[in-house]
């Protein structure tokens, strides 16, 4: 037979001079034909490049796809470097694969859903996007929306309760009033600059895991009679040593000297506690430090760190769960306070 590059699924059944319906079964119905006739047939079609029906084509008609798009809050490319993102992948990859549902990657910075929206199932979202036009489109899609660390009035959602963590934390770091406290947010502004914040902007916090630390951390200060000043506090636009070092620099040259640091992530503590130690300082007696998220390093760092844990893996089964199962609640999932040797 002639070789043919672009075959459909008419025309393949017209070569092989069966019907449509013939060819369709044995790609997709194989209890409608005989094992030999099934067989003949696809190892014909394989023989003449034509490897089955269009599933794109039958997708659209059934309007289900079998991909998730995983919306994370920054590009691609930083968040698969990130330990706790990756963790988080991991458990959404986990639920997804026992459904045979695949798992697309899309960017927190990509200017709409719209090139991928007619052809996923529905987006779990991992954190607020950093491009946060994205936030109005998932709210407004109607297709199934899961999210993960935020909500936006979709119901569905998990995470764990960010605001009371970083209180119990900070409560452990601080030891009086007369504690000057420096805090090292992770994108508490929508900038990719690292610099202080003298004034928050008036976010929506349940947006905001980043707003919802903060107001844990000042309800700390506050329950001992002290007070943040309000050129105490960072923004550091990616949890990376590169953009944590120019913080961490500068709150230690502040005068006064910072002896507490609470940080909004285990990698800008541990960039906190290198830094401390290069200068001569001593922690937990010079400088208390205490991280956020509880990743592997944190527990083997010297001293080791004490942090909040949160089971990252645990919250991205969690997610693809709500989302298989088609759910309309939101989950909290429990936290853990690590205790270190670093306050």
């Amino acid at each position: 037979m002639p070789e043919q590059k672009n075959w459909t699924l008419k025309s393949i059944a017209k070569d092989l001079g069966v019907s449509n319906a013939t060819v369709s079964n044995a790609f997709n119905r194989p209890d409608q034909l005989s094992e030999k006739k099934r067989n003949e047939i696809l190892a014909a079609c394989q023989k003449l490049g034509y490897s089955g029906p269009n599933r794109a084509a039958q997708s659209l008609r059934k309007g289900q796809f079998n991909i998730v798009a995983l919306v994370l809050p920054d590009s691609v490319a930083y968040m698969v470097t990130d330990p706790v993102a990756s963790k988080f992948v991991k458990g959404v990859s986990l639920i997804l694969e026992k459904n045979q549902v695949n798992l697309l990657l899309f960017s927190g910075i990509s200017e709409n859903i719209n090139a991928v929206v007619d052809f996923v199932d529905g987006f779990i979202c991992y954190g607020s996007p950093r491009n946060t036009e994205l936030i109005e489109q998932l709210r407004l899609t109607r297709k199934k929306v899961v999210t993960a660390d935020f909500d936006i009035d979709r119901k569905a959602s998990v995470g764990i309760d960010n605001e009371n963590a970083a209180f119990e934390i900070a409560q452990l770091a601080l030891h009086s009033k007369n504690d000057h406290v420096a805090v090292l947010g992770l994108r508490l502004l929508d900038t990719q600059l690292t610099c202080r914040v003298y004034d928050t902007p008036n976010l929506d916090i349940h947006c905001s895991i980043a707003h919802q630390r903060l107001l844990g951390y000042k309800r700390a200060i506050n329950a001992i009679g002290g007070q943040l000043s309000e050129d105490r506090v960072w923004n550091i636009p990616e949890s990376s040593h590169h953009f944590a070092l120019i913080a961490v620099k500068e709150a230690l040259h502040s005068i006064p000297r910072p002896n507490v640091m609470l940080c909004m992530s285990d990698l800008i503590a541990l960039t906190a506690l290198q830094e401390v130690k290069a200068m001569g300082l001593s922690v937990p007696e010079d400088i208390r430090i205490v991280g956020f998220d509880g990743i592997d390093e944190a527990l083997r760092s010297n001293p080791p760190l004490t942090t909040i844990h949160q089971n990252s893996e645990e919250k991205g089964i969690k997610a693809a769960e709500l989302f298989i199962n088609k759910a309309t609640h939101a989950e909290r999932i429990p936290y853990q306070i690590e205790r270190g040797k670093s306050c």
